[in-house]
This record gives structure tokens, sequence and C-alpha cells, in this order.
């Protein structure tokens, strides 16, 4: 199935703006709905054991996924927006994310997947009554002011929502998920990388309607001129590091990479292994050969930059990456999208879980940048150089759980969005952020190089 929200586009605003309240209205009710028939085939596509194990540490069990989606809207819609009272405050501890870590929430009080489906349900259609009412005028409130409180909770689903498919990637068993393969490579890509001018650019927004707190405030930003690739990295590209023994040769690693390969006796991708003098790869329950054409995925930070080092290049910086995704040489403006400030479409990037691997390298030419930069959005998270840190001027809104606890050199950003993520959540200013040894995510990563 397929979780997109392909109508009533909310734009981003400029100053004076004079809102269609109605408009928003319905495109809440969309993505609001486009997230809840996403959720509901990635939790009753199983049988109630797989919903209540934990398939990996690192994961939380699929029906605590479940439950905190709904605990969220409730807490966020119901109460804060709508000034309702509260369905279940009995289980806010335990949905709380920051309270319990993933590993031990399957010794938690959990919610049966009958009581879990039921919740959702019941919080969801209180909330649509909610909606139904609310001045998304703002009226002085920020949380509601163009609907913002409905769009976070959307995005917030759908990031759950790609949280299940990854445990769902790390689920012993037969396949229980399917879709149709991705596009071919459309055209040849002219080149292998561009060369990106040197000169300010506009990063960030201060009027996308539902920007999270991160991306906020717009700033200038000075980059000076580099190459970048022109798409991202493919397994084939990847396997020749791994033949040219770039697991064996500390020279490519950071101190803290090279330590964390030898702990963990690292030698390729996760999900991959050898046989017969094949690559075969794991993906959603099915072995099959390692297609050299598709963007190699479920990398760790450390084996990008690793790969970077041994190619003698590097990884872009985060301001690097989304000149290159939004920046137009021609009007001089910072653009929604590479393509433009249309909505995304099946023709414009794979996003959504339309498909259940990343297209081939090279796909989606109608989605290319104004510079001929393909994939920037879709198919792949992108690992950045940069740590995750504030723009100059950030507010930490609605609640500093979301971004501001985890600002620092620990985490690195990641950008673009993969084949998991959904349209909603799929803006050129959208930062995503991990931990460099994180592997179980859908994360590949484009090079760059100094232009001097």
């Amino acid at each position: 199935m397929t979780a997109t929200d392909p109508v009533h586009p909310v734009p981003p605003e400029e100053p004076g703006t004079v809102r269609d309240t109605e408009a928003l209205r319905r495109r809440a009710a969309d993505v609001l709905t486009a997230a809840r028939e996403r959720t509901a085939t990635l939790t009753t596509c199983v049988e109630e054991p797989d919903l209540t194990a934990q398939h990996s540490p690192l994961m939380s069990p699929l029906v605590w996924d479940l439950a905190h989606i709904g605990n969220q809207e409730e807490q966020w819609l119901l109460r804060a927006v709508g000034g309702r009272e509260a369905l279940r405050p009995d289980i806010d501890p335990i949905y709380d994310a920051f309270e319990h870590p993933r590993a031990e929430r399957p010794s938690l009080p959990l919610l049966a997947p009958a009581e879990a489906h039921g919740y959702v349900a019941e919080v969801r259609g209180r909330v649509l009554d909610v909606l139904e009412g609310a001045r998304l005028d703002g009226a002085g409130d920020p949380l509601t002011d163009g609907g913002f409180a409905f769009g976070m909770i959307a995005q917030h689903e759908q990031q759950h929502d790609e949280t299940m498919l990854i445990t769902h990637q790390l689920r012993k068993g037969p396949a229980a998920l399917s879709a149709p393969p991705p596009p071919a490579a459309d055209a040849v890509i002219p080149a292998a990388e561009v060369l990106v001018s040197g000169g300010p650019f506009t990063m960030g927004t201060s009027t996308e309607p539902w920007a999270l707190d991160n991306e906020r405030p717009a700033h200038r930003r000075e980059v000076p001129a580099f190459f970048i690739d022109t798409a991202p990295v493919s397994n084939g590209a990847y396997a020749h590091f791994i033949a040219d023994g770039g697991y064996d040769d500390p020279r490519w690693w950071t101190a803290d990479g090279w330590a964390y390969v030898r702990e963990h006796g690292l030698t390729a991708p996760l999900f991959w292994r050898r046989e017969s003098g094949e690559w075969l790869r794991r993906r959603f329950g099915v072995t099959e050969p390692v297609p050299a054409e598709e963007p190699v995925l479920h990398v760790s930070w450390y084996e990008a930059d690793a790969y970077a080092r041994w190619a003698g290049r590097r990884l872009p910086t985060e301001a690097e990456w989304e000149k290159a995704a939004r920046y137009d040489p021609g009007t001089g403006r910072s653009r929604r999208y590479p393509w433009g400030d249309a909505e995304p479409s099946a023709e414009l990037a794979n996003l959504g879980q339309r498909h259940l691997q990343p297209a081939a390298v090279g796909a989606y030419r109608a989605g290319e940048s104004p510079l001929g930069v393909r994939q920037l959005i879709g198919d792949v998270w992108e690992w950045t150089s940069s740590a995750f840190l504030p723009y100059p001027g950030f507010a930490a809104f609605p609640y500093r759980e979301y971004s501001e606890v985890f600002f620092g050199p620990d985490h690195k950003v990641l950008r673009g969005g993969s084949f998991a993520v959904a349209p909603v959540v799929s803006r050129a200013t959208f930062r995503n952020w991990d931990l460099p040894i994180r592997r179980q995510i859908f994360s590949g990563f484009r090079t760059a190089r100094d232009a001097s």
C-alpha cells in the first residue's frame, strides 16, 4: 500500500498572506488519514506475536509504536488544542519515549494489540471533531497557526511509520509487505558531479507552515564553491571499496570509526552477505542479489565517511547539501524542493513506501535540481559531515525534546529522506539526525569535494 498525501497542498506563506482555513482543514485531514492508513498496513500485516515481540534491541515492539502514536495525538490534539479531558492519562508514562529506552519497552505493561488499535481509533475520531472546529488562523496561538499542530502530529505518525518499517526489515521470517519495484533510471546522467558556485543562499525556512523548529529560521549562509555527486553512491561503487580492502585499512577511517569496525567485525553494509562469490542482501524477508545500480543502503556515517576518503573525496556539509538541493542560480532563490515548489509526486521522487527499495541511480530526472543533481529527495537518507546544531535564532517549539536535547557533536545530520519517508515530511529543509554508528536506518550518501 502507498502512503501519500496527494491533494490539498499547503504552500509556503509570504508575510501578509490571507489563509484559506478550509483548505488547511482539508489538508490536515488528508495527511492524518494518509498516515493512519500506512500505520494500519504496518500493524495488520503480521500476527499478534510479531506485534508484541522486540525484533531488535535497537527498536521498540511494533505495538509500542502504535499506542505511542495515539498517545502523542491525544496529548497534543485532544488535550492541548481541543482542551478535552484526558482519555488515558495512566498510559502517558508508558509511552514517554524519553522515560523508557527502547531496549526496556517490552517489559512495560503495554496495551495489547487489539486495545492499542481501539485506543488510536477512538483518539482519531475525537481529533477529527476537534479539527472541524479548530481556529487555524492561530488567533494568537502558534500551536494552531496554519494548522501547525495537526501537521506536526501527521509528521510524527509518519516518522514512526518509517521506524516501524525499519522494524519490519529487522524482523526475521517470511515477507509480510509487498510493493512494485521502483522505476529504472530514465536517462543517462550527463556528468558524475556538478559544480555549485560559491556565494550566499537562504538556508532553512521561516515561511513553511509545518516546518519543525530545527528547520527555522531562514538565514543567509555563505558557502564556498564545491563539487557534488549528481547521484547517490551506488552498491556497485561501494562494492569496489570493499574489494579494495576498505574495511581492513585504517587509513580511511576516523579513530572512532576504526574502533567500531574492529569491535563489531564490520565487513559490508548491514544485511549484506557473500555467497558463492556474489553479494546477497536480505530485504523485508526476501534474500536477493545486491543490485549494483541502486544507491547503497544501511551504511553508518563511519562507513560513508570512510568510502569518501577512499575515493579521494568527502561527505558534503549540511549547508552544501541544502544549497545543491534548493538553490536556483537563475533566480537566486531557494526552492521548496529541488524541482521547484510543487508537492512531491510519483514522477518526481521515490517516497511514501510506494516502493520497498531505492530506485536505480539516475532515476527521477524530472525531480532533479536546476544544477542537474538527482535523487536529492527520496530513495535514501544521505549522511552529511555536519553535527546536528541549531540555526542562528533557533527557538524550541513546541517542546525542547523534539530537537534541542539532541544538539551537539554526538549526532550527525542526514538529509533528503528515503523511500520510506512520507511526502508530508519530505521538505528540502527537513533535518534528520542520528548517531554515527547507526546502520538499521535507510541511510546512504553522496560525496563532494572542494572546488579549489
